[in-house]
């Protein structure tokens, strides 16, 4: 089935990502495909949410619900999936508990638990075990007809070791700290695995038909600035130094590549040496500044506030307007999206569809 595809009609986000001149910036928003749209309700059913990223047919028609609900709009679509299904390969139990979340009923407590020594002893086979993924994008690839690219991510090692320790979502984050201030061998031994399976889960994203890919680092502000050198930036580095040569031992040409660290503004310039094409930016960054900062080294990719989508129509624009001349008016450099994949999107297309 991983014949051949159509060529891409729509190649904008792929040329903007790669630094070339355009005549508008691409669009795509973050968790565009969801349960925000109708019909996303009607396909998942009674599905469990991991059954539907475990079911190539349901993940390929989900991802491509927004493309069609708003066909010419949008210039890419992301693979409907999660970003923690390597920890489910890993051998720990993850489940979506409805108006809570992902939960782990077993995280990780300390280095001489039993499960910690068989995640780190276990020979994860990325391929057997996250094929549903890869079955996914190729059946979406050829639904696509060139519509326009196909994204594949995955979450940052960062944002991954905080799930697996805390066991879900988290205010306080005492778990993952308690890692990494008592246990901070262990905590990067386990960073440094992660950060290989999300090579490999990368790379065979792409051989499947993903043509561009983002690391998705949620928890980033987290950490402190001389935290996130040490527990995320080096992991974040690994994967856009491993990709790439992951590609070429599998014959497969690189592709763009986009980190998403929300929260760590303090970390911008880093970010823009971290061997990345794309940098995603949350809200909280001004794009001039922003822009400023990187200085021409990668595109950036964002930033409008999620919240703005409660407001009317006219502020929208407003907003929309004021962050297209921050980021010096599209024609290059930028990608426009929001600032987080928020659940804002949800509550705010009911709002205005229902009002």
């Amino acid at each position: 089935m991983t014949g051949q595809f159509e060529p891409l009609q729509n190649d904008l986000l792929i040329r903007t990502a790669k630094g070339e001149k355009v005549n508008r910036p691409p669009v795509w928003v973050m968790r565009q495909a969801g349960r925000y749209l109708p019909e996303y309700h009607q396909v998942k059913g009674n599905h469990d949410f991991f059954e539907c990223c475990r079911t190539p047919e349901i993940a390929s028609a989900l991802t491509l619900q927004p493309i069609e609900r708003f066909a010419g709009l949008i210039d890419a679509a992301i693979i409907f999936s999660d970003i923690l299904v390597i920890p489910q390969a890993m051998g720990m139990t993850v489940e979506m508990l409805d108006g809570k979340g992902p939960h782990f009923p077993d995280p990780l407590k300390t280095p001489d638990d039993k499960q910690f020594k068989e995640i780190m002893d276990r020979d994860v086979d990325v391929q057997k075990e996250l094929k549903y993924v890869y079955d996914a994008i190729t059946l979406t690839r050829h639904k696509l007809r060139g519509r326009v690219p196909l994204i594949g991510f995955c979450g940052a090692p960062w944002t991954l070791f905080c799930y697996m320790t805390e066991g879900g979502g988290s205010k306080l984050f005492i778990a993952v700290k308690t890692w990494i201030y008592k246990y901070p061998e262990a905590s990067e031994k386990l960073l440094k695995k992660i950060a290989e399976l999300c090579v490999e889960y990368l790379a065979l994203q792409v051989v499947a038909g993903a043509q561009l890919v983002q690391v998705f680092d949620s928890w980033a502000a987290e950490l402190s600035p001389n935290s996130f050198a040490k527990f995320s930036l080096p992991y974040l580095r690994h994967i856009s130094a491993g990709l790439p040569k992951r590609l070429n031992e599998l014959k497969q040409p690189r592709v763009p590549m986009t980190v998403f660290a929300k929260g760590a503004w303090y970390a911008l310039d880093e970010l823009c040496d971290s061997g990345y094409d794309v940098v995603g930016l949350d809200w909280l960054q001004d794009p001039a500044a922003a822009v400023h900062i990187a200085r021409g080294r990668v595109v950036l990719q964002g930033n409008a506030d999620p919240g703005v989508l409660y407001g009317t129509k006219g502020e929208i624009t407003r907003v929309v307007e004021d962050m297209a001349q921050g980021f010096g008016g599209g024609k290059g450099g930028w990608i426009a999206n929001l600032g987080h994949d928020s659940n804002i999107l949800i509550m705010s297309f009911r709002h205005h569809t229902e009002s």
